[in-house]
């Protein structure tokens, strides 16, 4: 299909050569859709810059360019308001085609990227021999979701599972383990994750033998010792099921082979010290190997060192950083990379991709966003309680994410066995999973991800307002029109859209949006945006079922038509919430 918006700026960058000239056509028409349907159905505001420009009054800036315009097939009205803002109205017909035309792509008119990018998005990366909890659901939800999105725009997705699988932590589990009996060889598992964790904690706190046992174990382990890595790889594929399994519950696309441990880069890293080594990068502080770059500075105002390499020869995160980051730009051939990580870690990112840049080892994207590799830091806030306080258990324990999965579907499937007891026990647990679920995500894709957000079971669950169950239930709503009129929708297409009346006016307008939004995710990182979209969407829908009659409409033509309008905008819905990770339901 045409886009919309780009006809849109066309056709006011041509208006604006043909007032003042083509060395102007380049102007950023500023074109928004309207708030209110007063204003027109779209408004440009361009004549403000421009006038600015051409040392002009916005208003007659405007006033020249609306003479200017080629309204033909396009608008049915076009007028100059306020300061200098032109209100747009679309011509009905324009509504009918673009509405035809969306329905009939399968992307629903979301452009597919030509050529396509590899894009390599960091997310989840849980640590081995550790329960997964409520700290992981951001990273995990929010990357899964832009990964998707980046899907739908036609980009190449390598999905990068970082999981914390390497370090001196493991010297006190593989010991423990060991002391306990654990034989690998015997394909036993080595037990319930926070049970084998806690254990060799408590001795590690207070077991002095214990503590130097575990730190020669260590050593052990990155010598390669054949007992020792037996035991480490069996905890690292026991963790990875277990992972696997959370992901399936949460409908997460991750697979166990887009896990790339720490351990993975431990051949690497000597490689990295030689490097800045050579170029004369390193600087030594308190006997430690560090690492400056940018205008990083400390409280004191003083240059910030990233440290590479402790005084013992042990390497840090920056040093499996910087590795990961050259492997996914040149093995990998990442033309972007994406780091789905909590916002205290902003400096962090901050610094060793500014090293990377400065020092030459990876490419900077040119002014326009071209060339090179663009590295974008996705940083979120915390989950948390009621009381404004990190969100944990009533004895002050941090929340496992299974728990969490539990009470959700459990909550859900008691709420919709109370507005629908006749639906059947096996699909009222299928609805109970994707709506649980689906809230439980929603909730929290909802937020602007750079904020805190308070977990809330009721306002998570709600049937009204910006939550998950509203949307599946709009889609639900929608599905129930269908069936009541024996029509078959997936076999169901769309012979005519005849927008007439305001609330089918709104809901197209709201559905020729759809395309933008997705490809803005995509490059703002910010899921919110979708979840408003789609907010919206369901709530024009609703205000559309009110006004207009769908298997009772005065003929069968208008029947159709807003049988093609329902159509479009499940098939929205469905997509939309698609992308975040949340699964449709035909009843609720």
């Amino acid at each position: 299909m045409n886009d919309l918006q780009a006809i849109l700026e066309s056709r006011l960058q041509a208006a604006v050569a043909k007032a003042f000239g083509s060395e102007h056509a380049d102007a950023d028409p500023a074109i928004r859709p309207s708030n209110n349907p007063k204003f027109g159905d779209y408004q440009a505001n361009l004549a403000m810059a421009l006038g600015k420009k051409l040392g002009r009054k916005p208003r007659d800036v405007a006033d020249e360019i609306v003479a200017a315009l080629d309204s033909v097939g396009l608008f049915s009205q076009v007028e100059v308001a306020g300061p200098g803002f032109i209100n747009l109205t679309l011509d009905a017909e324009t509504l009918n085609t673009q509405a035809s035309a969306m329905s009939a792509d399968a992307h629903l008119g979301v452009a597919q990227a030509d050529p396509a990018q590899t894009v390599v998005i960091d997310y989840s990366a849980p640590n081995v021999a550790k329960e997964m909890h409520v700290g992981h659901l951001r990273s995990t939800v929010i990357g899964d979701a832009l990964a998707r999105t980046f899907d739908a725009v036609g980009q190449k997705i390598i999905r990068q599972n970082h999981l914390g699988d390497w370090g001196t932590q493991f010297g006190m589990l593989i010991t423990n383990l060991l002391d306990q009996g654990f034989d690998p060889a015997a394909g036993n598992s080595p037990g319930e994750l926070t049970k084998v964790y806690k254990d060799a904690k408590l001795r590690f706190d207070n077991e002095p033998d214990f503590v130097e046992r575990a730190r020669q174990r260590v050593v052990k382990l990155q010598a390669g010792d054949e007992e020792t890595l037996a035991v480490w790889k069996a905890l690292v594929e026991d963790s990875k099921k277990y992972f696997d399994t959370v992901y399936q519950r949460l409908g997460v696309l991750i697979q166990p082979e887009d896990a790339k441990g720490e351990s993975f880069y431990n051949d690497r890293l000597p490689g990295v010290i030689d490097r800045l080594e050579k170029e004369g990068r390193l600087k030594k502080s308190q006997g430690a190997d560090v690492v400056y770059a940018g205008d990083f500075k400390d409280r004191d105002g003083e240059p910030l060192p990233m440290i590479v390499r402790k005084a013992d020869g042990g390497y840090l995160y920056a040093t499996t950083d910087l590795a990961a980051a050259m492997h996914r730009a040149h093995d990998l051939k990442a033309n972007r990379i994406v780091y789905v990580i909590g916002s205290p870690q902003k400096q962090h990112v901050d610094m060793f991709t500014t090293m990377l840049y400065e020092f030459g080892w990876i490419d900077r994207p040119d002014s326009s966003g071209g060339g090179g590799v663009r590295m974008d830091f996705v940083g979120f806030g915390s989950v948390l309680g009621k009381d404004k306080k990190m969100f944990k258990t009533r004895s002050g324990e941090t929340i496992r994410l299974v728990d969490l999965i539990d009470e959700a579907e459990s909550r859900a499937e008691s709420a919709i066995a109370e507005k629908n007891p006749d639906l059947p026990p096996e699909e009222r647990k299928r609805v109970a999973e994707a709506v649980g679920v689906g809230a439980l995500k929603y909730a929290d894709l909802s937020s602007d991800r750079v904020k805190d957000y308070v977990f809330d079971w009721d306002r998570m669950l709600a049937l009204d307002g910006n939550t998950a169950p509203y949307l599946l239930y709009s889609y639900a709503r929608i599905r129930s029109i269908f069936r009541k009129g024996e029509v078959d929708f997936a076999s169901f297409a769309a012979e005519a859209f005849a927008v007439g009346e305001p609330a089918e006016r709104a809901l197209v307008l709201q559905l020729l949006q759809f395309a933008g939004v997705v490809e803005n995710v995509a490059e703002t990182l910010e899921p919110h945006r979708l979840c408003n979209y789609l907010y919206e969407l369901a709530t024009r829908y609703h205000r559309f079922f009110e006004q207009c009659p769908v298997l009772r409409a005065e003929d069968e033509a208008t029947k159709s038509a807003r049988l093609a309008l329902c159509h479009l905008t499940a098939r929205a819905l469905e997509r939309g919430l698609g992308l975040l990770g949340i699964n449709v339901v035909e009843r609720m």
